[in-house]
């Protein structure tokens, strides 16, 4: 059976992505969902719960976190930050941390790779 994330990791993913000051903007939230095929529950609802709705339901139907992780590397690229690239770090810092519990990390190329599991949130 493949790895999945628990409820609390993926709000906390969603979270972390959706961030109001540090995360995707709406229209990045759904370009990436249509490129990797993930339905997007609603367009009008608040970032972090539209993606955490996204998740379950695609986690749910496949019983496995690959969609989510490409979301997380599209999300990720450092090529898509050229506009901004000082919401970049922070981006990944907090995706770091909702990641940690999981055993995984987002390096400086965007690429996902396996940590430590932060069992506590001063290792996180």
């Amino acid at each position: 059976m493949e790895k999945t994330f628990s409820q609390s990791e993926l709000e906390a993913i969603a979270a972390a992505l959706g961030d109001t000051s540090d995360g995707l903007t709406g229209s990045e939230i759904g370009h990436i969902l249509a490129t990797i095929g993930l339905a997007d529950p609603d367009p009008t609802m608040t970032k972090w719960k539209r993606l955490h709705n996204a998740f379950v339901a695609r986690q749910n139907h496949s019983q496995n976190r690959r969609a989510i992780l490409e979301f997380i590397r599209q999300a990720m690229k450092p090529e898509r930050h050229v506009k901004q690239p000082e919401r970049f770090e922070p981006m990944r810092a907090n995706v770091n941390r909702a990641l940690a519990f999981s055993g995984l990390a987002v390096g400086a190329t965007g690429e996902i790779s396996a940590v430590t599991r932060a069992e506590t949130l001063t290792e996180a």
